[in-house]
């Protein structure tokens, strides 16, 4: 009679929580999160864009070219020469070929800078280029 209670005793429960299926759990949503988490692409800059009755939303745009009030030009949070333009295009669209050019150009911006811009991708290669506008 004394060996099963002598056994009882003897055996320690390790109670401790196994952690490996709430790791795994919670890469499996982090992994879900990371693909499912759409990003959004910017310009560099805000600019007041004109109105047109007719705008239709693009949904792939890859390559965001901004144009300030003053000309200054912006890509991918980056402000670019004039001279440089051609050459950022060309990068970007060597990374996804079958991105288009959309041109964000405010409202006071000049046609001569935007242009030049337009100019630039199509000698980069781009031929599918929009120019953005606010729906009314």
């Amino acid at each position: 009679m004394r060996a099963p209670f002598a056994k009882l005793l003897e055996e320690e429960d390790d109670s401790e929580i196994n952690m490996t299926p709430m790791l795994d759990v919670v890469f499996i949503m982090l992994i879900f999160f990371i693909v499912t988490a759409s990003f959004v692409k910017e310009a560099g800059i805000e600019v007041n864009r004109p109105e047109a009755a007719t705008a239709v939303k693009k949904e792939r745009a890859n390559i965001l070219v901004a144009i300030s009030d003053t000309g200054e030009i912006w890509i991918n949070k980056r402000q670019v020469d004039v001279r440089a333009v051609q050459a950022n295009i060309e990068r970007l669209h060597a990374e996804n070929p079958q991105g288009t050019v959309v041109i964000q150009a405010d409202q006071k911006a000049t046609t001569d800078v935007l242009i030049k811009v337009m100019d630039s991708a199509r000698a980069a290669g781009v031929f599918d280029v929009s120019i953005a506008a606010q729906e009314i």
